[in-house]
């Protein structure tokens, strides 16, 4: 079978947890403690991201240096080796590589902007060659499927921003229409794409809401087709949503709000992508990051008060979830991330 990791970033002990995950069984076992160097002011989250080939993963750091860590991973364990810091241009709340991974996509919300940065032959950041401005406080960024596009989600301007990207010079172009606009302060959050790359699902941090957009591969634009709710029926309290993943097969997808400390599961109709809700499931307290691992049977779980992961099981039939299983991870964990090896 092969080996799966999986890290958790820890915004307040700023350090990287790494765990051998069981995808047999959904056990965790604690593999390292990766302190993150360089940090000199903690910030409020750390994302993360990994590499096209796994052999790579970045660190965003929120809070002073403002720089992307790059860390090879050993395909053997599963342990940190640091490679080096690059400059990110902003706080970005959001990072990603794109298809190639030769670029980092960024989206700073605080400088309401987007970044391009080379990824060096040696795996380390290099300083931003592309600085866009955005409506305020972009949230996330995300390349589509054929990296010929991207895509970034505007919290303060209630727009996805819509750019042609060049894979080769990393450039990005306002595609036209240059964003898609969904309803006065939903407030657009973070991104993900269906597997077959024919839909594009949106969370909204401000009322919990989730758009299910009509790709257009051709033209590289969006079309909202359905609009649902990841906050579980009858709630009156604040809403906060955070996270959205779909299983590697397309049959579920999962939203994370933190107001009710809940994840949502929704089934996807497998033709048209819209969604039904399976239910609202309780997880780790204020669950800000979560993850789906490679065989889509398991969903791990942090939660930033709580400083702890959940294992949840995922019903292969309802899209249910289940407990199983808890861990101890760091203080304020806030992003999860997978990896396999063969």
């Amino acid at each position: 079978m092969p080996k799966t990791i999986a890290y958790v970033a820890n915004a307040d002990s700023n350090d990287i947890h790494v765990l051998s995950f069981d995808a047999a069984t959904g056990k965790l076992t604690p593999v390292e403690q990766m302190a993150i160097p360089a940090i000199a002011k903690p910030g409020s989250s750390i994302p993360l991201a990994v590499s096209p080939d796994q052999r790579v993963l970045y660190a965003g750091l929120r809070g002073e240096p403002l720089v992307a860590a790059a860390f090879a991973i050993d395909a053997a364990t599963g342990k940190l080796k640091h490679l080096g810091n690059g400059p990110l241009a902003d706080s970005m709340a959001y990072i990603v590589t794109d298809r190639t991974g030769r670029w980092l996509l960024s989206a700073s919300y605080g400088g309401n902007r987007v970044a391009v940065n080379p990824i060096g032959a040696d795996g380390i950041v290099q300083p931003p060659s592309e600085i866009i401005p955005t409506p305020p406080n972009a949230h996330s960024i995300l390349s589509d499927p054929s990296n010929r596009f991207v895509f970034a989600a505007c919290l303060g301007g209630d727009a996805v921003m819509m750019f042609r990207f060049d894979a080769a010079s990393g450039k990005l172009k306002p595609n036209v229409p240059d964003r898609a606009g969904v309803k006065p302060k939903a407030g657009p959050r973070h991104l993900r794409f269906h597997p077959d790359g024919k839909r594009l699902y949106l969370i909204n941090e401000l009322d919990g809401s989730i758009v299910v957009f009509d790709f257009d591969a051709n033209k590289g634009t969006l079309r909202a087709k359905q609009t649902a709710s990841a906050v579980p029926l009858g709630y009156g309290g604040k809403v906060w949503a955070a996270d959205i993943h779909v299983t590697p097969d397309g049959r579920f997808l999962y939203a994370s709000e933190r107001g009710t400390s809940t994840l949502a599961g929704f089934a996807v109709d497998p033709v048209s992508g819209t969604l039904r809700l399976a239910g609202n499931f309780p997880t780790e307290s204020q669950p800000r990051g979560f993850a789906i691992d490679p065989t889509g049977r398991w969903l791990l779980s942090v939660g930033q008060q709580s400083h702890h992961l959940t294992c949840h099981a995922i019903d292969p039939a309802s899209g249910k979830l289940s407990e199983a299983g808890r861990y101890k991870v760091g203080t304020n964990p806030n992003w999860v991330a997978f990896v396999t090896f063969d």
